[in-house]
Formats: C-alpha cells, sequence, structure tokens
C-alpha cells in the first residue's frame, strides 16, 4: 500500500524525466568544426556568405554534419561542423583559399573550433551542455596589462591642446605649456595673467587641481589630477578595453568566454575550445589606427583592377571597390573623444564625433573649403588601410558632428563602437606585457 499521495509520485517522475532530458545534450560531446568570421569592419557575414561557404564544400565533396549562422550583437558568423580533424583541415585551407582572394589581405577569418553534437531537437528545446572551463575543455588563456600611464598621458596631451585654446579665446597670454606624467605646467609673464588662467581653469578643467607657484618674474600654472578623476581615467582604460576585447572575441564565435578585470589593471581572457591559438592571438592582439581623408571629389571610388587618379592614395573599400583619397589627413583616431549611434534629421541611422580642440580647428577649416566634397573614415592595421565609410560634407562645422550614409542601425552601432575603441585599445596595447598557457585537452593548468 502507498504511503503518498499518487501526484507526488507523478511529480517526482516528471521532474527526474526533464532533468534527464536536460542532462542528455552532456552526453554528445564535441566534434571538429570550422568557423568563418569577417576580418574586417566593413566585410559582413550574411546568409549569402553561408550559401557560398556550402557551394565551396559541396564542388569539392566534403561531407558536413551541420552548418549553422549565429549572430552575436551586431557580428554574424558561420560554423560548419565536421567527423574528424582531417577534414576539419581540408575545410578550413579550402575556405581560406577560396574566400580570400588575397591571402596577404584576408576579408575573413577561418579558424578551427570545436562544436557540439547536440541534436537539433535538443536544441530546440533549448537543451544545452554544461559549459566548461578551460580545465576539462582546453583552450587559450590571455592575460593582458593596460598601459595606464600612457591612457593617463593621453588625456594630459588632450587637455593641454584645449587649455591652449581656451588661454588665447580669453586673450590670456601664455608662455609655453609643459605636459608632466600627470600633471600641466603653464608658463606666465605676470601675476595677473596667472591668476586668470587659474581662475578661468578652476571652472573648465574642474578635474585638476590648479595652483599659482611663483617663480620669479614668471609664475607658473599647475594642475595635478584629482585622485577620484586619475581613478575614472584608469578605470575608463580598462573598461574601453573589455568592451573592445568582447568585440573581437565575436570574431572567434567562443561559447561562454571570460573577459574581466583583474586587479587594478589587467584584463584576463580565456576562450574555452579555441584550437587555433595563433590566430586568437592575432585577433585579440590587434592594433590598430584610424585617419580621416578627403576622398577625390571627381572619382572617389574605383572598382578593384581600375587605374587611380594620379597622386593618389587608394584604400580597399568593401570586396569589390576601392576608396581614392588625397595624401593629407584631417584628423586621426587621437583626436576622436567620443563616439556615439544616432539619427539625423529624417531619421536616418548616423554617427555622432566629437573631436579634441585641436581635431576640430582643423576639421572646421577644412569643411568651410569642401562643402559638397566626399570624406572618409580609413583604418589602418597591420600596415594596410580598410575604408569604413564615405560621406559628403554637407556643411561646415567643427569638434560636433554626424556621419551619416550608415546602411542601418546596426552598421552605425558598429561604427561608433570602433571610432574610439581603436585609439584606446591602441594605447593599452603599445606596452603591453602578454602571458599566454595553452592548455592541452583533458589536462589542468600547472
Amino acid at each position: 500500500m502507498n504511503r503518498y499521495p499518487l501526484w507526488k509520485y507523478l511529480v517526482i517522475a516528471a521532474a527526474l524525466l526533464i532533468g534527464g532530458l536536460y542532462s542528455l545534450p552532456n552526453f554528445y560531446g564535441e566534434a571538429p568544426a570550422v568557423q568563418v568570421s569577417s576580418a574586417k569592419p566593413t566585410i559582413k557575414v550574411d546568409l549569402a556568405t553561408q550559401s557560398r561557404v556550402e557551394k565551396i564544400l559541396a564542388e569539392a565533396n566534403i561531407d558536413n554534419t551541420g552548418i549553422f549562422f549565429e549572430v552575436a550583437g551586431n557580428v554574424g558568423s558561420i560554423k560548419v561542423r565536421f567527423n574528424n580533424t582531417d577534414i576539419q583541415l581540408r575545410a578550413r585551407d579550402l575556405l581560406q583559399q577560396k574566400l580570400n582572394i588575397d591571402q596577404n589581405d584576408p576579408n575573413y577569418t577561418v579558424a578551427l573550433n570545436l562544436l557540439s553534437n547536440t541534436p537539433g531537437w535538443l536544441n530546440a528545446l533549448n537543451a544545452l551542455p554544461m559549459p566548461l572551463g578551460l580545465d576539462l575543455r582546453g583552450g587559450v588563456y590571455f592575460l593582458l596589462q593596460v598601459d595606464m600611464k600612457g591612457a593617463v598621458q593621453k588625456k594630459v596631451t588632450s587637455l593641454a591642446t584645449d587649455i591652449r585654446g581656451q588661454l588665447r579665446d580669453k586673450n590670456i597670454r601664455q608662455q609655453g605649456i609643459e605636459r608632466g606624467a600627470d600633471f600641466i605646467s603653464i608658463n606666465f609673464g605676470s601675476t595677473a595673467d596667472a591668476d586668470a588662467a587659474r581662475s578661468l581653469l578652476m571652472t573648465s578643467q574642474p578635474d585638476l587641481i590648479w595652483l599659482v607657484k611663483p617663480t620669479g618674474l614668471s609664475p607658473k600654472v599647475v594642475g595635478e589630477f584629482k585622485p577620484a578623476a586619475l581613478k575614472a581615467i584608469q578605470d575608463n582604460a580598462v573598461k574601453q578595453n573589455i568592451i573592445t576585447l568582447n568585440k573581437r572575441v565575436n570574431e572567434l564565435a567562443v561559447k561562454e568566454p571570460v573577459i574581466q578585470q583583474q586587479g587594478a589593471e589587467r584584463i584576463v581572457v580565456q576562450l574555452p575550445g579555441v584550437q587555433d591559438t595563433a590566430r586568437a592571438k592575432d585577433i585579440i592582439g590587434r592594433t590598430a589606427t584610424l585617419e580621416s581623408r578627403l576622398a577625390d571629389p571627381i572619382v572617389s571610388t574605383i572598382n578593384i583592377g581600375e587605374t587611380p587618379p594620379p597622386g593618389m592614395d587608394t584604400f580597399r573599400f568593401g570586396e569589390n571597390r576601392i576608396g581614392v583619397f588625397k595624401k593629407s589627413v584631417i584628423f586621426s583616431g587621437d583626436n576622436i573623444t567620443d563616439a556615439s549611434a544616432g539619427f539625423d534629421q529624417n531619421q536616418r541611422p548616423a554617427v555622432n564625433i566629437s573631436l579634441d580642440a585641436t581635431g576640430g580647428r582643423v576639421m572646421q577649416e577644412v569643411t568651410r573649403e569642401n562643402i559638397g566634397k566626399p570624406m572618409g573614415m580609413i583604418l589602418f592595421e597591420k600596415g594596410k588601410g580598410e575604408v569604413l565609410t564615405i560621406a559628403t560634407i554637407q556643411s561646415e562645422f567643427g569638434s560636433k558632428f554626424q556621419i551619416t550614409g550608415q546602411s542601418s542601425t546596426a552598421s552605425a552601432n558598429d561604427l561608433a563602437l570602433l571610432l574610439p575603441q581603436w585609439k584606446l585599445l591602441k594605447n593599452a596595447q603599445s606596452d603591453q606585457a602578454w602571458v599566454q598557457r595553452i592548455l592541452k585537452r583533458g589536462l589542468s593548468p600547472s
């Protein structure tokens, strides 16, 4: 005779059934896979790319056990699963060759990876395998150290440029601005000028403590960062780099990556299951610079293979086009202080950009003389330029302006993320200390 009501036995049975069902994915294990992602900001991986990958593999009679298209944020990637590592390596080499016409300047990243063997019907039920860390799954471990001195020095340089413009606007004469590791010193010819400058800077630059220091006939106004402001700069440098690293890790399409701050100035990156460690290090350690230039007013883009006008520089613009630009640089990524996605007056996607004082003055002069002409943004990586966008100058503007002509809100968000972040990551990695530990599958770290 049962001691408990029937409904209690049914609840227990249902709980065991559901638990067993959702534990099944852990028994299927993982299969070797190849992942295709974009290697350039202007190249998008979409369903058309998936069809292209399927066609390449079919023509070479390379069988697969599944092709999957995934989107993480605004970044798409394609994963192809295979039965064994021999087929995986053949597919990787073939896709690398067919998708990238120029092997020295690839449009797509083709990397080795591991992919769950869980059947589709379990995935449809959201039954996923338990995430395994490096100890059980293997992968790559990076420890990055942010160049805090470089981040603070960049802020000092930017402030010094702004201060020079502010003093000039108020007709306060200074006899030289000196930049230190974390302070700014301004020389004046009289105490009256020094006092006037201090009053101005206490209002316009509240992150610094301003003091007048008499030095004979040439008094100085010295500004030192407040402890809270200095900490904010350092914290922001780490956070900005973490955001950028997250974007780069999306290129590897790693499941359950770990990107987190360790201590005051270090960032830990753990990539479970990544097999192509050289590719992972190349993507994460990538540095870049940004430039803005005037495009050729007559022929701003040409097809690949066409002859550009003489005396112009050319850079790739997507897969089949080349941008034609003048040699002089209007401003670089170092001049960008902020970038955010938004909309123009016609509710079209746009990117709002803010420049420092130097970049704003140059931009105002250039736009005044080139209304109606095209201007482009070019990203340089490994010495090669890639055109992010080409837009027409609509009117004269200075330190704040919009880049319009984005195809979608997603592309505007991508561009807004790229513009300031490349600059910050470059600063952080200029003197970066790398610590890399590659773990063998099934072994624990020493």
